[in-house]
């Protein structure tokens, strides 16, 4: 049987260093921030993960496209990763349900990728001199050409990227007759969030992040969800603004990852980049409110800076990062507002974090009560 051989490919990181492979997707080039996931499965849900918005992906497992992909499991409307960088990529995939080959979803979408590129040595070169800008061409074979259009791309610090992936108008899921009802303000979020609520007893309804507040309370929701998403939170000074108007309502409030930053910043207390991020489905975290310890699914580049966090004495560090002692989690102590760095709706990853849907429903219900009395008063 006679293969094709696929065009060659090159990736070129900002500080120099080049990689030579073979080109997956669509043919073309393609600029974005290099990171790196070590999930070793949930390709899919990675790849249409909106955070990922103007990220090159590199996968730490070696085969990526073995079990193509199948309806229904993407986290988001498209693929959002700007390339995708792997070591062995398979055309050839095999599932029960499956619809069709990751190459198929990949070229239908205009996503630009690399294959045959030593990832073990990528994944060790980000991690040791940090996330940088990086390139993928299989059109240009000039270096000097590429360099020149690296030169060009924006840098992640800065960048604010949910405007671009934020639903376009309000949308509802879940039962109309819900018990509860929450507004989550949308910065990029996965569906899986979504899921996680409806399971729960939650009609919710999606609101574009330019949503007034005014807006947004017309609906009279019992609690208040604030997404995930991409892009740098110190540079979107009105949802930090909104966000200010949610913690004054006195709502229960739950902030995932992007959330979980805005809240930060709403109170005063710094984001700042990491040197490479967190990302994959095996990073640890302790609850400190149980002391239980939790395996995460993880998606960040920024995080809250932890002596402001702990200078704040409205603030209580609920969860830390095992490996480097990053903040992971708080609470407001005066009202019903939490937040998590990480994702515990695991989509792709382990299911230990649930339980924090379970306390913002607890905490929407402990609020009826003083919700209705506040109306009964009004």
């Amino acid at each position: 049987m006679l293969v094709c051989q696929r065009p060659e490919a090159l990736l070129l990181l900002a500080d120099g260093t080049l990689f030579r492979g073979r080109a997956i997707g669509a043919l073309g080039i393609t600029t974005g921030e290099i990171c790196f996931n070590t999930g070793m499965t949930g390709y899919q849900e990675i790849f249409t993960d909106p955070s990922y918005t103007g990220q090159i992906m590199t996968m730490a497992s070696p085969h990526i496209g073995n079990y193509g992909v199948k309806s229904g499991e993407e986290e988001g409307p498209k693929i959002s990763i700007a390339g995708l960088v792997v070591k062995k990529f398979s055309e050839v995939w095999s599932r029960s349900g499956g619809d069709g080959s990751l190459d198929d979803l990949l070229l239908a979408q205009g996503v630009v990728g690399i294959s045959d590129v030593d990832t073990r040595k990528l994944v060790r070169h980000i991690r040791d001199r940090g996330a940088q800008n990086a390139i993928i061409s299989s059109m240009e074979m000039d270096v000097e050409v590429l360099k020149k259009a690296l030169a060009a791309a924006p840098d992640m610090a800065g960048l604010e990227l949910s405007s671009r992936v934020t639903t376009k108008k309000a949308y509802t899921v879940g039962a109309e007759h819900a018990p509860y009802r929450v507004a989550l303000i949308d910065f990029g979020v996965k569906r899986n969030i979504e899921r996680c609520l409806v399971e729960r007893a939650c009609q919710v309804k999606v609101f574009p992040l330019t949503t007034p507040f005014v807006e947004i309370m017309k609906w009279d929701p019992h609690g208040i969800m604030l997404s995930n998403g991409p892009g740098d939170p110190s540079a979107m000074p009105k949802s930090v603004g909104l966000v200010k108007e949610v913690l004054a309502a006195g709502l229960p409030v739950f902030g995932i990852c992007l959330g979980h930053q805005l809240i930060a910043e709403s109170l005063g207390m710094r984001t700042e980049k990491m040197h490479h991020g967190h990302r994959g489905i095996n990073h640890p975290i302790k609850d400190l409110t149980t002391g239980q310890d939790e395996v995460t699914s993880q998606n960040h580049g920024f995080v809250v800076r932890r002596n402001d966090a702990e200078a704040n004495k409205g603030v209580e560090i609920t969860h830390v990062h095992l490996n480097d002692g990053s903040v992971a989690g708080f609470r407001l102590k005066d009202r019903q507002v939490f937040c998590v760095q990480y994702h515990p709706e695991a989509g792709p990853g382990p299911l230990d974090s649930r339980y924090l849907f379970d306390r913002f429903v607890a905490n929407m219900k402990a609020h009826i009560p003083v919700r209705t009395a506040r109306t009964q008063n009004a």
